[in-house]
Order: structure tokens, then sequence, then C-alpha cells
């Protein structure tokens, strides 16, 4: 049976034997030699496994795994479905549950588990086929009448509460560009929905958090496409939603999507004030893990100020927070939130006070840690660590992992990404002699 979430894997602890953890990475990294895979097993990632905290392994060690285990499958070992780890909490994670026409947010995700195969393979051709992919999507929560109800009911609710984890889902696999026109749609219809009015208070609720949510993932798609003004309208549309219906949770969420943003636009002093209000409205939601990772966007509004006290104290306080671990009152939309996007985060604030080698350490890390089935942030880890390592003097090894990118941009579309490999190739320039950076810079300009 697989490991249920925070649940000891005790079918993996059993493989184990009377080794040490210690030992039976030694063994993971010699298995993987054997056949040509590259992980950073250690004693500690042994542990998070068996925890329950790792429920699927990237492909990367599966597939060690699976050649150490000859005849077992994921699930033998121990192992959740690859699908059932994104998109849901952490302490919930039932089978995906999408609304019956007429209120399908998709129509052609009807029976998602079929469809989203058909799609991701579209996407990953690249290119036009990842605009074709998106335009067959039919965002609308309506059906064919496209009536707004005179009272919104739980189906609307949980039709609501889909849009956002299946564009999250998509996101995740193929980044932003392809994808915000079409989620525009759905958001206006869920605010529609909102101004007409539930049946009960408690389905009121559900679409307020619901809409709060939608215009937080709309607001992040336009963000990772470089639509800074409209992610600063959608993320402001969602911080009234949650002051309007009280909604602590959704309050942080805004507040850290704002000062992430904020960030980015080269506003850090908004960016810390954002993440400090953010950590008011969690203080007493009993997530570690958010006040972990507002901590961090409180970071890298200090490292942003050149102030290194500030975002030292800071990432002490993010690591403290995260070392607690996961807790069933951790949000949903936090999933994407582990040991991979602390180090890619910490790797921007040492960027960021100039410490690029530090920060290329970290940004390696994250790129490890992450698994690939999330192909954007791994793309997004490595053009950092390609950006660190140029920046700290390393073209050779930047212009590997900018190859790297590169390939991964076949299946990925995302603005931010691509940006951030721009600043790489012109950081490449004057080491254009090299044949590797020479290489990349020229693959770089066709691309």
């Amino acid at each position: 049976m697989a490991a249920s979430p925070h649940s000891p894997n005790s079918s993996f602890r059993r493989l184990r034997g009377q080794r040490s953890p210690a030992e039976f990475a030694g063994m993971v990294r010699r298995a993987a030699k054997e056949i040509g895979e590259t992980v950073s097993c250690d004693a500690r990632y042994i542990g998070r496994v068996e925890s329950g905290e790792i429920r699927c392994p990237n492909y990367a060690y599966e597939r060690v795994f699976l050649h150490m285990f000859p005849g077992h499958t994921l699930t033998d070992l121990g192992f959740s479905p690859r699908e059932a780890v994104r998109g849901r909490s952490a302490h919930r994670i039932p089978s995906p549950r999408i609304p019956s026409p007429p209120l399908s947010l998709f129509s052609g995700f009807t029976h998602f588990s079929k469809e989203s195969d058909v799609l991701r393979r579209a996407f990953m051709a690249g290119g036009s086929a990842t605009v074709a992919a998106a335009a067959t999507l039919n965002l609308t929560l309506l059906g064919d009448n496209r009536r707004i109800p005179a009272r919104a009911g739980e189906s609307e609710a949980e039709a609501v509460e889909d849009a956002v984890r299946q564009i999250r889902l998509l996101d995740d696999r193929h980044g932003a560009d392809a994808l915000y026109r079409k989620a525009a749609e759905p958001l206006r219809t869920a605010y529609a929905l909102l101004d007409a009015g539930a049946t009960r208070q408690s389905t009121e609720d559900r679409l307020h958090a619901g809409a709060g949510e939608l215009a937080i993932s709309v607001g992040w798609l336009a963000h990772d496409s470089g639509r800074f003004e409209d992610a600063r309208s959608h993320y402001a549309e969602a911080l009234a939603t949650a002051r309007v219906s009280g909604d602590a949770a959704l309050e942080a969420h805004a507040f850290s999507n704002a000062a992430f943003l904020a960030g980015d636009r080269g506003r850090p002093r908004e960016s810390v004030r954002a993440a400090q209000a953010g950590a008011r409205a969690a203080r007493g939601l009993g997530s570690a893990r958010l006040l972990s990772l507002l901590a961090l966007r409180e970071a890298g509004g200090w490292a942003g100020m050149a102030d290194r006290k500030s975002c030292e104290d800071a990432l002490t306080r993010a690591h403290t927070h995260f070392s607690r671990g996961p807790a069933p009152a951790d949000p949903e939309w936090m999933s994407f939130f582990g040991e991979a996007e602390l180090e890619f985060l910490e790797a921007r604030c040492w960027a960021a006070l100039g410490e690029y080698s530090r920060a290329a350490r970290h940004a390696r890390r994250a790129a490890d840690l992450q698994d690939p089935h999330f192909a954007r942030n791994v793309a997004l880890y490595t053009s950092e660590l390609a950006d660190d390592l140029a920046r700290a003097g390393a073209p050779d090894e930047a212009a590997w992992a900018g190859h790297r990118v590169l390939d991964l941009l076949t299946e990925v579309q995302s603005t931010r990404v691509q940006s951030i490999l721009s600043g790489t190739a012109r950081a490449l320039v004057p080491h254009q002699r090299s044949p590797r950076v020479g290489a990349f810079l020229t693959r770089h300009a066709s691309a």
C-alpha cells in the first residue's frame, strides 16, 4: 500500500533492513552510478522518505529505486501515485473532483486524468502546439447557457475550487504564458457567482475563498509571464476578497504573492512590508511552513535593500519555522513549498547581496531536489543556477546549466525563466571564446 500523507513509509523502511540511513544512502548513490544517474542521496533524504514527507520520488530517484528493487513498483515501495501529490492539501489527497456538465471548468477536462495526458503531450511539443493546447480549453464555469444562477450552490463552489487546482497543475508542468488569457474567464465568472449570492452561508464562504484563490492563481500567471500590472491588480482583488470575508489564510496568501511581486518590480521595501503583513495574518493559522515562506519573502526584500543583517535574521526565522515540519493546517496552495523552494529563495537572497558563489550552491541544491515532474520549477531553479554561476566566475558551468534550461524550454512557457536566461547570456558574452560558452550563446540566440 502507498504511504498516506505524514504516515511513515514502512514499506521503504523494511527494505533498508539493518543498514543505517547513511549506509543505505550510499547504496542508492552506487546504484544510481550503475545506470548513469546522479542523485544527491544522503541520510537526511532517506529519513524524509521513511517519515512519509517525500510521498513520491522524482524521476531520477524512481529509476534508481526500481533498479535496486527489480519487480517492484513505486506503490510496492510505499510511495503515492505521482498525480496525487500535487494540487491537494498536505493532509488530504482525494481523487480529483471535476464537476459534471454544465458546470465543468474545462469542457475537455470532464475526465481530467485522461485528458490531462493529452494536453501535456500537446504542451510538450512546444511553440505553436502550446498555444493550440491552451486554445482548446473551454474556460467557463457555466456550461452552454452561460447564465449566472439566481443563487450559487455547492456545485458552483466546487467548480471554482477545481479551477484553481487545474490551473496550478498546468502551470507546474508548462509555465504561465499560454494559460493567462484563458484563465481570466473563469475568474470573471467566479466573481459574478459571488455577486449573485449563495444558497447558504457555508457555500458563500467557499465561494469567497475559491474566488480569492482563483484571483491569486490568475495573478501568478500574469506575474510569471511578465504582466506585472495585471498581477498587482489580481493580487489586490484577492486581498480585498479576503478582507471582506475575514479570511486570514487567503489574506496571508495574497500578501505572500504581493511581496514576491514587489521584489520582482524592484520595490524591496514594499516587499518587506507585504511579507510582514502576511506573517501577521498567518500567525494564528497553525502553519509553520506558511510562516517560513513569508519569512523568506521578507528576507528577499531585505536583500534587495542590501540590508544583510535583517536578511540573515529573516532567513534564520525561515529555517526555524521550516524545521518544525508540515502540519494539517498547511494551506493547499503551499504544496509547492518544500526544501527545493526554500533553497531557491535563499539563493535569490544571496544573489541580491552579491554573494554569487554562495547563491549558486543553494540554487544547485534546489535544482537537485526538485521533482522533474514539475518542469517549470526545474527550469526556474536551473536558470537561477546558471545566472549565479555566470556572475560567480564559472562561465563553463553556467553554460552547461544554460543548455539544460534551453532543453526544458521545449516544455515550459515562462517569460520569467526566459528573462533570467537572457541576463545570463549577457553576462557570458565576455567569455564567448570558450567553446562551451560559445555553443550556449549561439543556441540561445537562435532560440
